[in-house]
């Protein structure tokens, strides 16, 4: 399903990335960056716009022959994005906002741990 989950916080700076094969991890490196640039135009035409509800979930960022990439920015400006193996056919668009929806409750659940300061890198075992 997933080959890589990445949360970006609010400066644009990785908090979290974990792949399924640390051996891709650069190349997913630099998709998650790229994708950063999408999720920054998407932003700034949800506000010219000029509507106050702002949907959550981005949706396809970036797509090449062996990956797509899929966003979803939290009212907090973090951004997540799920890099998703092409062949996988399977998965629909409410599959993928069901998982955005479960990243985004751990998250939230992160920020209330009175241990973890918002804003600092991700630590997972």
């Amino acid at each position: 399903m997933a080959v890589c989950i990445g949360f970006i916080g609010k400066e644009n700076s990785p908090l979290f990335l974990r792949c399924i094969n640390p051996s891709q991890e650069l190349q997913f490196h630099y998709i998650m960056h790229t994708c950063i640039d999408f999720v920054e135009e998407k932003i700034i035409q949800s506000n010219k716009s000029g509507s106050d509800v702002r949907e959550l979930y981005l949706g396809l960022l970036y797509s090449s022959e062996e990956v797509k990439a899929y966003g979803f920015v939290t009212n907090t400006k973090i951004k997540i994005v799920i890099i998703i193996d092409s062949t996988n056919s399977i998965l629909r668009d409410n599959e993928i906002r069901a998982i955005f929806r479960k990243l985004h409750n751990a998250y939230t659940e992160l920020v209330c741990n009175p241990f973890y300061t918002p804003g600092d890198p991700i630590a997972s075992k």
